[in-house]
C-alpha cells in the first residue's frame, strides 16, 4: 500500500474514534439527566389545614421537633427516627400529613413517587435513589417523602426463584441508603395502600421505625373535615353539618373533598339557573351530591315498562325489609327504583356505624340483606321470572362468605384457620368451595322463610315504590310500626 492509503485508514480510525468518545459522552449525560427528579422542595402546608387525623399529627409533631432541636435529644442518646411509614386506605391524607410535616418544620421537602425509580434502564431506579439522598444530606434539615413505597418496595423473591433483577436493586439502593443514613436531621416518609406487600427489610428498626396506620375518619373527625372544606366553599351558614356526617360513613378525606366540590357544582348550576347572585351551597346540594356519588345520577328521562318497575320495586323491597327487620339500628336514608348512571336499576341506601370490630351475627345478617332482593323476586314473581337485577348482590355476598370462612375463622367445619396464609405453603384439604355455598344457601332458605312470614308488609312496601318511586326511613316505620319499634 503507498502513504496515501494509510494516511486514508488513519483518518478514518480516528474520526471513529473520535465519533465514539462524543457518543459516549453524550450517553453520559444522557444517563444523568435520567437520574434526575423532578421534586417539589417547599410545603406551606400546616397540621392546622388538616381536619381529623389527631393521633397521627401527635405522632409526628414529634418530629417536627427532632428535625429542629435535634441537639436536646443527644443529651439523652436517643437516636432520630429515621423513617416513618404511613398506611392505610386511599384517600385518608397521607400525602397532606407528609407536606405538613415538612411545612411545620420549614424544611426542603424532597417529594417523589415510587413509580419515579421504576425504569427500563438497568440501574437507572437505584442511581436516582441515590441522587435523592445525596440531594437530601446537601439540605442538612429536609424531609424525603417516597409516595406509593410499594412500587420499589414489594417482597423480594425467595432463593432460586427468579424475581425482578432491576426492581430488587432499586430496593437493595434503598435500604443501603437508609442504614447508611446518619443525617439526625432528616426524616423519610413513606406511604403505602399496601403494607401487607412491603419487605419485611424496610420494616426493620433503623429504616422505617414507625408505622402509623391513616384510618378513615370517625363521625367526629368527617364533622371537621366538612366544615373544613365547607369554609373554602361559599357555603350556607345554617348547612347541618351532623347529617352529612352520618350520611358520609366510611367516606376518606379525600372523598369528602370531592362531596363539597360536587355540590359547590350542583350550587353554581342552581345560580346560572335561576339569574341569582346570592345562591349559596345548600343541604339540598350536599345531599344530591351525595346520592349522586354513591349510587349515580338517576335517568329520570329513561323510560320504564310497569313490568320493570315492579320487578325492581320488589327487590328494593326486599333489601328494604330485611334491613329493617335484621339490624333496625340501622337507618334507610333512601330506597329507589329510578335507574342511575352506574348501572344500577334502583338501590337501597342505609347508615351504618363506622366500627372496627364487627360481631358474627351482623356478618350474617349483612349476607341475608344482600340475598333478600333475589328472593323477594322468587317469592313473588316465581323461579322461572327472577332477573338479573341480583348480580351486584351476589358479588358481594360471595366475597364476604369468603371473608366469613377463610379470613375471620367463623365456620365451624372451617375452623379458626387463615386459608389465604396456608395456601402460601400448603395444598388446601378443606373444599372452601363447599362451605361457601354452604353457608349462602343456608343464609338464602331463611331470607325466604322471613319473606313468606311477611308477604304483607313487602307488598306495601312495594305498592309505597311503584306509585312514589323514592322513599325514605320514614315511609318504612310507616309501613312497619306495628312490627318494628322506628
Amino acid at each position: 500500500m503507498d502513504n496515501f492509503t494509510f494516511i486514508a485508514i488513519g483518518a478514518v480510525l480516528v474520526f471513529v474514534y473520535f465519533l465514539f468518545i462524543k457518543n459516549k459522552k453524550a450517553a453520559q449525560k444522557e444517563i444523568n439527566n435520567l437520574s434526575e427528579i423532578n421534586y417539589k422542595n417547599k410545603s406551606n402546608i400546616s397540621f392546622d389545614d388538616i381536619a381529623g387525623n389527631y393521633e397521627a399529627k401527635e405522632s409526628l409533631k414529634e418530629l417536627v421537633d427532632f428535625i429542629k432541636n435535634p441537639d436536646k435529644y443527644k443529651d439523652f442518646n436517643i437516636r432520630t427516627p429515621k423513617g416513618v411509614l404511613l398506611y392505610g386506605s386511599p384517600g385518608t391524607g397521607k400525602t397532606l400529613l407528609a407536606q405538613a410535616l415538612a411545612g411545620e418544620a420549614g424544611v426542603e421537602f424532597f417529594a417523589v413517587s415510587g413509580s419515579d425509580f421504576v425504569q427500563v434502564y438497568a440501574g437507572l431506579g437505584a442511581s436516582r435513589i441515590r441522587n435523592l439522598f445525596s440531594k437530601a444530606k446537601k439540605a442538612k434539615k429536609s424531609v424525603i417523602f417516597i409516595d406509593e413505597i410499594d412500587a420499589i418496595g414489594k417482597q423480594r423473591q425467595g432463593f432460586g426463584s427468579r424475581g425482578n433483577d432491576e426492581s430488587d436493586r432499586t430496593l437493595n439502593a434503598l435500604l443501603t441508603e437508609m442504614s447508611g443514613f446518619e443525617n439526625s436531621s432528616t426524616i423519610v416518609l413513606a406511604a403505602t395502600n399496601r403494607i401487607d406487600t412491603l419487605d419485611s427489610a424496610l420494616l426493620r428498626p433503623g429504616r422505617f421505625d414507625r408505622q402509623i396506620e391513616i384510618m378513615l375518619p370517625d363521625k367526629e373527625a368527617r364533622k371537621a373535615i366538612i366544615k373544613l372544606y365547607l369554609e373554602k366553599a361559599n357555603a350556607d351558614k345554617e348547612i347541618n353539618i351532623d347529617k352529612i356526617a352520618e350520611l358520609t360513613v366510611y367516606f376518606s378525606g379525600a372523598m369528602i373533598e370531592n362531596l363539597v366540590n360536587e355540590a359547590s357544582i350542583l350550587a353554581v348550576k342552581d345560580k346560572n339557573k335561576n339569574n341569582e347572585n346570592d345562591t349559596k351551597l345548600k343541604d339540598e346540594h350536599l345531599e344530591k351530591a351525595f346520592f349522586n356519588v354513591v349510587a349515580g345520577l338517576d335517568k329520570d328521562n329513561l323510560t320504564q315498562n310497569e313490568l320493570q318497575r315492579e320487578v325492581t320495586a320488589y327487590h328494593e323491597a326486599g333489601h328494604a325489609f330485611m334491613s329493617k327487620h335484621l339490624m333496625p339500628e340501622n337507618k334507610i336514608i333512601r330506597v329507589s327504583i329510578i335507574p342511575t348512571t352506574k348501572g344500577a336499576g334502583g338501590y337501597t341506601l342505609s347508615t351504618v356505624e363506622n366500627e372496627t370490630i364487627i360481631s358474627k351475627e351482623k356478618i350474617e345478617n349483612q349476607l341475608k340483606i344482600l340475598l333478600a332482593g333475589r328472593a323477594t323476586e322468587e317469592i313473588f314473581l316465581g323461579d322461572n321470572n327472577i332477573t338479573t337485577g341480583a348480580q351486584n348482590d351476589i358479588e358481594k355476598a360471595t366475597a364476604l362468605a369468603m371473608d366469613y370462612i377463610s379470613k375471620y375463622g367463623m365456620d365451624k367445619e372451617a375452623g379458626l384457620v387463615n386459608y389465604k396464609i396456608l395456601s402460601e405453603s400448603f395444598a388446601i384439604s378443606m373444599d372452601i368451595e363447599k362451605s361457601v355455598k354452604k353457608l349462602i344457601n343456608d343464609s338464602y332458605a331463611d331470607v325466604l322463610k322471613i319473606i313468606t312470614e311477611n308477604k304483607e308488609y313487602l307488598n306495601q312496601i312495594k305498592e309505597i315504590l311503584v306509585e312514589k318511586e323514592i322513599i325514605d326511613d320514614n315511609d318504612l316505620c310507616r309501613v312497619l310500626s306495628i312490627k318494628i319499634a322506628c
